[in-house]
């Protein structure tokens, strides 16, 4: 009768080993597709993780949930986590970086590409985002920051997805900070010029100076977990990127629940536009951790009850990434 008991406990430890992970919206948002490839192509099961993804409504709702202790994990912005992720003043740990920068680019018309050549011709003029509060007016405030154009000398205006599209082919916005697919078919068709575009890799650091993070996976500061999660979490992370970059967004959307799709046409274009603002294999670097906090702060103060450590190695949990990035495959 022992030797049953010695058997069967683990495999009921093994089956009650449950991570949730809150995963920020909206739903077709590129930057966390990798986890949700991962959840679909079996590669937490495989590592023997049962992971539920808890969709949320937005950034900001994530990073909430973790601060309410609803999820051990969120998928979510650096913004939003150190705005919202906190409970106590001790701000999330980063584990796994998913994103150097959201999948957006700032069109101009292409009527206004003569006369709009640089950043600073935005100056008095009207740039469209999608709606306040989104990862495309954080990146367009981030820019003119990092330009040194005061906010004030351009004025921004929110008009939906659809709205910012119609208003660039029109011309009736001097420029717009938007995503796929709506970025890809306005270029495509002749209507826009990218005068910035983040979905390139290495635009991130020809604009705004550094290499950075945007969207990753953060831990609450008390969080317990340990290599025994994080490291099987990491390889099923390392798996889904390398298949974001090699298989077909057919093959990718066969799999993947209805919602993180959307058009079947909109997901080919939003994979293709978005696979290089991926981090090849989710390391943050505390040089990458410091340059992406300055970027946060450039577009207003992080709230006083967040207490930022002197030292970024204190606000990474990256430390079974890098076990796995260094054991032989």
């Amino acid at each position: 009768m022992l030797d049953v008991r010695v058997r069967v406990i683990p495999w009921l430890v093994l089956l009650q080993a449950t991570l949730t992970i809150a995963t920020a919206g909206p739903a077709t948002a590129p930057e966390y597709l990798p986890l949700w490839v991962a959840q679909a192509e079996g590669y937490f099961s495989e590592e023997k993780l049962a992971v539920t993804l808890e969709p949320t409504r937005a950034e900001t709702s994530a990073a909430e949930a973790l601060a309410r202790g609803q999820a051990h994990l969120a998928a979510t912005s650096l913004d939003a986590a150190l705005m919202l992720g906190t409970p106590t003043g001790a701000p999330p740990r980063l584990v796994f970086g998913l994103s150097a920068t959201p999948a957006v680019a700032l069109l101009v018309p292409v009527a206004r590409q003569e006369t709009l050549r640089s950043l600073d011709d935005l100056a008095g003029t009207t740039v469209g985002v999608p709606a306040p509060g989104t990862p495309s007016e954080f990146m367009l405030l981030a820019l003119l920051a990092r330009a040194g154009i005061r906010i004030t000398r351009v004025t921004v205006k929110s008009y939906g997805e659809r709205g910012l599209a119609g208003a660039l082919e029109s011309g009736a916005v001097a420029a717009g900070m938007l995503g796929d697919p709506y970025a890809t078919r306005l270029i495509e068709d002749g209507k826009a010029v990218a005068l910035v575009d983040l979905r390139k890799r290495g635009e991130a650091e020809r604009w705004l100076g550094e290499p950075g993070v945007h969207a990753a996976l953060f831990a609450r500061a008390d969080a317990t977990l340990g290599p025994a999660e994080l490291k099987p979490l990491a390889r099923a992370l390392l798996r889904a990127l390398a298949r974001i970059q090699t298989a077909t967004p057919d093959e990718l959307r066969a799999g993947l629940p209805a919602a993180t799709v959307g058009f079947p046409e909109d997901f080919s274009t939003r994979v293709l536009g978005a696979r290089q603002i991926f981090l090849r294999d989710g390391r943050v670097t505390p040089a990458m951790l410091k340059a992406s906090i300055a970027l946060v702060r450039s577009r207003g103060p992080i709230p006083a009850k967040v207490k930022l450590p002197r030292s970024m190695e204190q606000l990474l949990l990256t430390g079974p990434l890098g076990e796995v990035l260094e054991s032989p495959r």
